[in-house]
C-alpha cells in the first residue's frame, strides 16, 4: 500500500472531502495544501487574481517537506502541472496521485455554494482550467467527479487499495 497519496484536482474539485475520507479510511495524515499558502497567495487570490509558477513554488516545496517528514500521508492539493506534480514527489518513492476529474461547469456549481474560502470567482476557475495539464492513467487513478461523493470515494478507495 502507497504510503503517501496526493489528490489533486482544480479549486472546487473535491480534494479536501474526498482526502481528509481516504485519510480516515486508511489511518493517515490528512494535509489540505490550501493551509500552506503564504499570506501573500491568500491575499492575491482572495483579490481574485491567480497565482503563477514563482507564487507556488516556496508553496510546493513546504508541501514535498512535509510528505517527506510524513510518513502514511494524504496531501489535497491542485497539483496542476506535472513539474509541480513532480516537485511534491521530490525524494519519494511511494506516491500515488488520485486525480478528481470534472467540467467547469459543475465545479463553477459547486464554488457558488462554498462559504468563507479565500478562491474568488469564475476567473480564477478558469485560470485554473487553463494551466491544468491532466495527468494521465499511468500517473494518475483518474475518478469522474460527477458522480455522489460517496462513490467517488468508493471508487478512489479501490484503485489505491488495488496497487
Amino acid at each position: 500500500m502507497t504510503k503517501r497519496i496526493i489528490v489533486l484536482g482544480v479549486s472546487g474539485s473535491g480534494k479536501s472531502l474526498i482526502g481528509k475520507k481516504i485519510a480516515d479510511e486508511f489511518g493517515y495524515h490528512f494535509f489540505d495544501a490550501d493551509d500552506f499558502h503564504s499570506d501573500a497567495n491568500v491575499e492575491k487570490m482572495r483579490q481574485g487574481i491567480p497565482l503563477n509558477d514563482d507564487d507556488r513554488q516556496g508553496w510546493l516545496i513546504t508541501l514535498n517537506e512535509l510528505l517527506v517528514k510524513t510518513p502514511n500521508a494524504v496531501l489535497a492539493c491542485s497539483a496542476l502541472k506535472p513539474a509541480y506534480r513532480e516537485t511534491l514527489g521530490r525524494n519519494l518513492d511511494d506516491v500515488s496521485l488520485v486525480y478528481l476529474k470534472g467540467d467547469i461547469d459543475t465545479i463553477w456549481q459547486r464554488h457558488q455554494q462554498r462559504e468563507g474560502h479565500f478562491f474568488n470567482g469564475r476567473a480564477m476557475l478558469e485560470n485554473q482550467f487553463d494551466t491544468l495539464v491532466e495527468p494521465t492513467p499511468d500517473e494518475a487513478f483518474i475518478v469522474d467527479i460527477s458522480q455522489d461523493a460517496e462513490t467517488v470515494l468508493q471508487q478512489a478507495i479501490s484503485l489505491l487499495s488495488a496497487k
